[in-house]
């Protein structure tokens, strides 16, 4: 039998967990938030889950779905896989759509694709010399940008990027048609995805088919001094072939917003290097007010008979 109160369990570690309470109570202020504590194994009926441990996950009666409070959902997924016997596996687990964090992921791209195109990066190293030399900007229409990912995150980055100007392509697992961008689908349509493109954004979900995927052979088949933009996982970047292209000019600069291990370590190479320009996973951050307001509607809709669908565990996405 139902319970007369909706139950939501509060899992979610390194947040403001008073402004999360604070929005869940104002979107849905009929049901009994608590906060997870260690050995609580009590019904619920969601539970919403960002960093916390394993043993917030343990099998409660009741549960109806496990909402991941991110935009990545390669960590949870990697948690359950890890720990069949211990946890939760036969309820759907549901990622934020969006959040608020689509524009921000375009703001990051548009940045990086005007930086480069119009070589703002130079200048900033022209002027810790003291150097006065006005530098041709790359056309815009050769300046080819590659948008690895089609999704909720990768295809409105792309949109924007042609809303300026740029040439651009995009890549994903099943074909689409969007206007004004050339569409690549498939592993046997990669290679020409690539070829020559002058900057590369990342944008893929991380599965064990697009691990190390940005490596030798994608930075040998771009154009020559061509730009890397990873916004999406540390583990796409082979991080050494990555090096060896700054070093040899095959690319002229990586903008890198995600790692293998974060926080990086302060003895990675990349900190150091003329070529590489660092920031500590801030490309989109997951904003309170437009989670909780997805969350809530997809709550009340199945507190009502409608679906809950979750995602492809097997796929990754």
């Amino acid at each position: 039998m139902a319970r007369a109160v909706v139950e939501v369990l509060f899992a979610m570690r390194g947040v403001d967990t008073h402004a999360w309470l604070s929005a869940l109570k104002e979107r849905l202020p009929t049901a009994r938030v608590r906060v997870w504590q260690p050995g609580d194994v009590s019904p619920a009926d969601y539970v919403l889950y960002w960093k916390e441990s394993v043993d917030a996950l343990a099998p409660r009666d009741g549960v109806r779905a496990v909402f991941n409070m991110g935009a990545g959902v390669d960590a949870l997924i990697d948690l359950l896989n890890q720990n069949r016997e211990t946890v939760a596996h036969t309820v759907p687990v549901v990622r934020l759509e969006d959040a608020g964090m689509a524009p921000q992921m375009v703001q990051y791209a548009i940045y990086c694709a005007l930086r480069y195109q119009r070589r703002f990066d130079e200048y900033e190293v022209q002027a810790a010399d003291k150097r006065w030399q006005p530098l041709e900007a790359y056309p815009i229409e050769s300046f080819t940008i590659g948008v690895l990912g089609a999704g909720k995150l990768g295809l409105p980055v792309a949109q924007a990027l042609v809303a300026l100007g740029f040439p651009v392509r995009l890549y994903s697992r099943t074909p689409k048609e969007v206007e004004g961008i050339a569409s690549y689908a498939g592993a046997e349509r990669f290679g020409a995805f690539v070829a020559g493109v002058r900057m590369l954004i990342n944008l893929l979900p991380n599965t064990p088919e697009t691990e190390g995927l940005l490596s030798k052979c994608v930075f040998d088949a771009m154009a020559s001094g061509g730009f890397v933009v990873n916004l999406a996982r540390g583990s796409h970047v082979v991080d050494q072939d990555l090096l060896d292209a700054l070093d040899d000019g095959r690319l002229r600069r990586a903008a890198l917003d995600v790692f293998r291990n974060e926080p990086l370590g302060s003895t990675h190479p990349f900190w150091k290097h003329p070529g590489v320009e660092v920031t500590p996973h801030i490309s989109a951050r997951t904003l309170i007010d437009e989670s909780v307001k997805q969350v809530a509607e997809k709550i009340l809709r199945n507190m009502e008979g409608g679906p809950l669908p979750g995602i492809d565990l097997a796929r990754g996405y």
